[in-house]
């Protein structure tokens, strides 16, 4: 199946609901294989997190709305990929800096 097969997201939410809880809901979604949360940074009353996605044709507006209802706000996609297969990204000397 075609379509967004990994979606990579940097998402500013609050302490609650845990990240165990936002990856449960995620989840939920028919299209979702799998879910990776890290927690990168922490501050009084909010985490920043990377979300990972990886599904068949995945639906970034219904991705967005669950994050939305749980607090959460993306500030930025990451990566994306689509197509018949997840290409992963390799070192080029361009990366060295």
């Amino acid at each position: 199946m075609n379509g967004i097969r990994r979606i990579v997201l940097d998402i500013l939410k609050p302490h609650e609901p845990k990240i165990t809880d936002m990856a449960l809901k995620l989840t939920s979604l028919s299209n979702i294989d799998g879910v990776n949360i890290t927690v990168y940074e922490i501050d009084k009353e909010t985490e920043n997190v990377k979300v990972t996605i990886e599904g068949n044709n995945l639906d970034f507006d219904e991705i967005q709305e669950i994050i939305e209802s749980l607090g959460g706000t993306i500030h930025s996609i990451d990566e994306v990929v689509a197509g018949k297969k997840i290409i992963e990204e390799v070192r080029t000397p361009q990366d060295r800096h």
